[in-house]
């Protein structure tokens, strides 16, 4: 603690514990040696680009491995984002090839062996605080739905980066206290979503045979598993058209 003379006594706030130690004008030794790679790397380009463009870019990574912003660097930030973008869902965005687009516009999308498939997403409840008496409910109700399904269930886990257009709020009609608050929400909101991943499940069922019989037994097994699983307490959804065929690129049917 610190001599406050006069005052009242100050408690310096001690380093972090996982601190890195610093290097020079860099955070760390990663850094500097990130900083090392980019200027050899741009050094190759000098006969074909001259030394005053290596210069430029020396001095531009120079500043992305040194410029820290919410604890990462600019150019830590940028592959972060990169990261972000390349495995986000796309959606109904994605590029649909034709010989497709009517049996997903149906719910059926091409198994690996060529029988029709189809494939429910499913959401989450949280278990970790409900009464034991209630898990052992769902348990059973869970334990039932599987026992009275009929044919091949398959399931797939996986994480995707978190939208942040699904929590920010609209903007405000007019200027004053709201659109300021409104705009700190929508800063921290940014700053959550930036390192929060969404969990997605998708149950995945293959027709027992080919033809219009095979699909009619598809339907009818997808619409019932949805149902079921929604008595369990738990979101189900029958994917169709450019969802279903991200879900099913997602799992390696496609």
């Amino acid at each position: 603690m610190d001599d406050p003379g006069d005052g009242p006594p100050v408690a310096a706030i001690p380093e972090r514990v996982d601190r890195r130690l610093r290097l020079g004008p860099f955070s760390s030794a990663r850094d500097a040696l990130r900083f090392v790679t980019y200027a050899a790397v741009s050094a190759a380009v000098v006969p074909f680009t001259g030394a005053g463009l290596w210069l430029v870019a020396v001095a531009t990574a120079f500043a992305a491995c040194v410029v820290r912003t919410d604890g990462q660097a600019l150019d830590e930030r940028a592959f972060a984002y990169l990261h972000w973008r390349l495995g986000r869902d796309p959606g109904v965005r994605m590029v649909i090839p034709p010989t497709l687009r009517a049996g997903l516009r149906l719910g059926f999308v091409p198994a690996p062996d060529g029988r029709p498939g189809a494939i429910v997403r499913a959401g989450g409840t949280p278990i970790t605080y409900l009464p034991p008496s209630d898990l052992a409910r769902r348990f059973d109700t869970f334990r039932t739905v599987l026992r009275s399904f009929d044919g091949d269930l398959g399931l797939w886990i996986t994480t995707t980066p978190m939208a942040v257009a699904l929590v920010r709020l609209p903007p405000p009609g007019a200027p004053g206290p709201d659109a300021a608050a409104r705009a700190t929400y929508a800063e921290l909101v940014e700053m959550i979503c930036r390192r929060r991943r969404v969990r997605q499940v998708y149950l995945t069922l293959v027709a027992a045979g080919a033809g219009r019989d095979g699909r009619d037994d598809l339907d009818r097994r997808s619409e019932g598993l949805a149902d079921r699983l929604g008595e369990c307490g738990i979101a189900a959804t029958r994917l169709r058209d450019g969802r279903l065929f991200d879900a099913a690129r997602r799992v390696g049917w496609t």
